[in-house]
């Protein structure tokens, strides 16, 4: 009996002994997990890059970096990439033909940039002149192996400029974007994060798998450029996005160039804000908030929609793909007769053949003439206008005394979330789910895809949706 009792003292203080060692070190979890190759920041990045950017570090790019097929590049909180270049007339980028794994924090985001050069965030600021939308680096391009392209809590700044004849070879030939990705067998998250500012699209997709949610996509486009531009066989969820000043639309989807054996595209584009977009896009037709084009099928529901230039589009030429298109539910808000008389956009205007739905706000039955067809022509009355104010906790609503349409183009000062005695509030759709085409996962997939929300638009009462 001693003796078992000497052996329970003993194993008993080898047990108190190995717990006290675990709880002195904090976050011990960190400390065993290896970090594959560090890249350090002693110096100027140029070529292939393979390994770990360390939390905390600024990183200088001074010529195009690679990520080959095979390799994988993994950013960690804080981080913070200049792309400067060789000089400012040479504008370089990173180009992904392997994995870019970005893992930023809410705390601590990544940041991508060019520096030195200062935001233009004031309200009517001439777009003519606006660094935000001439492009000093290049972006993030994911090329045709490109396998992840995984973005989380980052912000994106300046992208956009001429790409080099080296990273031609990632898009094909196609116009620079900040963020671009060409794999149909790929998976691509951008979650939690801010584009500031693109010549073009801020982000364009041609295949692949996505769940892009709570980001937020300000001032993008000069003359043209969707906050989502997917096309080719993407399918996916994009979801509680704030789209303010985009150019042309905020998500637009095609189905235009899909490969043989590639699905068709098809995502859900649900609970987005989407404010004050159209109006760089001088096209007849062209430009507003959600397209779905030649093609293309998906969901259109609980969406925000604010002084556009146009409600919600589904083209008839080349038509989309109408008998897997669904939409409703969508909140619309008008300070003229001339944005209001597009709540539904007509054929002749813009090739449009989308049909009212009545339980979008306002019903399409309040303002809608007595035998009106679909792709009609109408005259908004009045009394649309200006009703319905979303009552965001500080917004652009009604349209401030001496702006234009075109001047709400950056968050700035606003605050988007909604005011508790919001119409929005409780009466979104929340009978269907989202796709979910991406595994969710802390670093391979998206950290949480949300469902549909009960509020219309990004924010929600309950404190989910975008977190900006």
């Amino acid at each position: 009996m001693k003796k078992n009792i000497l052996f329970f003292v003993f194993s008993m203080s080898i047990i108190i002994g190995s717990c006290k060692k675990v709880s002195d070190t904090k976050d011990l979890w960190q400390a065993i997990v290896p970090i594959a190759t560090p890249i350090s920041d002693a110096t100027c990045l140029t070529g292939a890059v393979n390994g770990t950017m360390l939390a905390g570090k600024t990183y200088t790019v001074c010529g195009d970096i690679f990520v080959k097929a095979g390799d994988t590049l993994t950013i960690q909180e804080g981080v913070t990439i200049n792309f400067t270049g060789s000089s400012p007339t040479i504008p370089v980028g990173l180009g992904v033909n392997g994995a870019l794994f970005c893992l930023g924090t809410k705390e601590k985001p990544v940041l991508f940039t060019y520096p030195g050069v200062t935001k233009t965030d004031q309200l009517g600021a001439n777009p003519d002149t606006d660094p935000a939308l001439k492009g000093k680096w290049t972006g993030i391009i994911g090329g045709p192996t490109c396998s992840y392209m995984v973005i989380k809590w980052a912000h994106v700044e300046f992208g956009g400029a001429t790409i080099s004849s080296a990273m031609k070879s990632f898009t094909g030939g196609a116009s620079p974007y900040p963020l671009y990705f060409a794999n149909p067998a790929g998976i691509f998250v951008l979650e939690d994060s801010w584009v500031y500012g693109s010549v073009d699209d801020p982000w364009r997709i041609n295949g692949g798998k996505i769940s892009v949610m709570r980001n937020t996509f300000e001032k993008c486009g000069y003359t043209g450029g969707e906050a989502m531009n997917a096309k080719a066989g993407t399918i996916g969820d994009f979801a509680y996005n704030l789209c303010i000043g985009i150019a042309t639309n905020g998500p637009k989807l095609s189905n235009i160039n899909v490969a043989v054996g590639v699905p068709s595209s098809n995502v859900r584009m649900y609970n987005n804000t989407i404010i004050n977009c159209g109006y760089r896009r001088a096209a007849a037709g062209r430009g507003g908030s959600i397209n779905f084009e030649e093609g293309a099928g998906g969901m259109a529901y609980n969406n925000l929609i604010v002084n556009c230039k146009f409600g919600l589009r589904v083209v008839s030429n080349p038509i989309a793909d109408t008998a897997n298109v669904r939409y409703g539910y969508n909140f619309y808000y008008a300070d003229s007769v001339s944005v209001a008389s597009q709540f539904i956009p007509s054929q002749s205007v813009s090739t449009c053949i989308s049909q009212p739905q009545e339980t979008d706000v306002p019903k399409p039955s309040t303002y809608l003439p007595a035998g009106w067809k679909v792709g009609d022509v109408y005259t908004a009355p009045a009394s649309v206008v200006g009703i319905n104010n979303p009552q965001f906790i500080n917004g652009p609503v009604p349209l401030p005394a001496g702006l234009q349409l075109r001047d709400i183009s950056v968050v700035g000062s606003y605050n988007f979330a909604l005011k508790s005695n919001s119409p929005c509030i409780g009466i979104g759709y929340t009978g269907f789910g989202p796709r979910a085409d991406v595994p969710v996962d802390i670093k391979y997939g998206a950290t949480e895809i949300t469902g549909p929300g009960k509020d219309i638009g990004c924010y929600q009462s309950n404190g989910r949706g975008n977190q900006h």
